[in-house]
């Protein structure tokens, strides 16, 4: 596989305007750096994008595989890719978000997802990563789905833990570096004890920068902490 570009890209429910109704507004900024990592995907010209997200294992989809917003409160189906009768209702949140904003973009490039398992090792998720690289040889653009931390204060999902905002900060540098072996050295534990849901897919991304070789270049674009969870939007490029 020719990797040609990544993003790293939150997954809350609420980033669906519909869903957050008058809260809306304040998640704009968030969609806009999104859309723009998405765009920069695009901007490199692949010819696959390969959506990454957490699960409850891991997991291959089909391109006509579905997911839905039904239990968030929007009845909504979100469609990785084709409609047709050989795709169900499969895709995880990290995945359904991610087709979501890759569906804003009216692209109609080819998408297929991967789900890793939340509890995956280090190095399963970077084999994960490789294994994916291994799969095709066409250009092909990587959208990582996963939240920082969800302990950023006391109203946070989490609750407070004062661990929390040093996590996020070293996973805010691994992201602007780019540094794919800091992203593999986050302790498992750790992130589950702090709910960061993107601890695993930032592995396989990691893994797969890692096997395609060559030197990357990052880009911060986001990074903040509403209702108590952190979000980061990044996009890597190589140099």
């Amino acid at each position: 596989m020719s990797l040609v570009a990544a993003a790293v890209c939150p997954h809350p429910p609420l980033i669906v305007p519909e869903l957050a109704g008058a809260a809306a507004p304040e998640l704009d900024e968030l969609r806009a750096a999104c859309d723009a990592a998405v765009a920069g995907l695009l901007a490199a010209e692949p010819e696959v994008l390969v959506l990454v997200g957490d699960g409850p294992q891991t997991t291959r989809f089909n391109s006509a595989d579905y997911g839905s917003l039904r239990q968030y409160g929007l009845d909504r189906y979100v469609r990785l890719w084709k409609v047709n009768c050989a795709g169900g209702e499969r895709l995880p949140l990290s995945l359904t978000v991610g087709a979501w904003l890759v569906g804003r973009s009216r692209t109609t490039l080819p998408r297929l997802a991967r789900s890793v398992a939340a509890d995956a090792t280090p190095a399963e998720c970077a084999e994960l990563g490789a294994a994916i690289c291994g799969e095709t040889e066409r250009r092909t653009a990587l959208l990582v789905t996963g939240d920082g931390s969800a302990c950023r204060g006391p109203k946070s999902p989490g609750y407070d833990d004062p661990r929390a905002e040093a996590y996020d900060d070293g996973v805010a540098r691994a992201l602007a570096d780019p540094d794919a072996e800091a992203l593999l050295d986050l302790d498992p534990v750790l992130s589950a004890q702090l709910k960061a849901a993107g601890r695993a897919p930032w592995q396989v991304l990691a893994g797969a920068v890692r096997a395609t070789g060559g030197d990357w270049r990052g880009e911060l674009r986001h990074h903040s902490a509403p209702y108590g969870v952190t979000y980061f939007v990044a996009s890597w490029a190589p140099a």
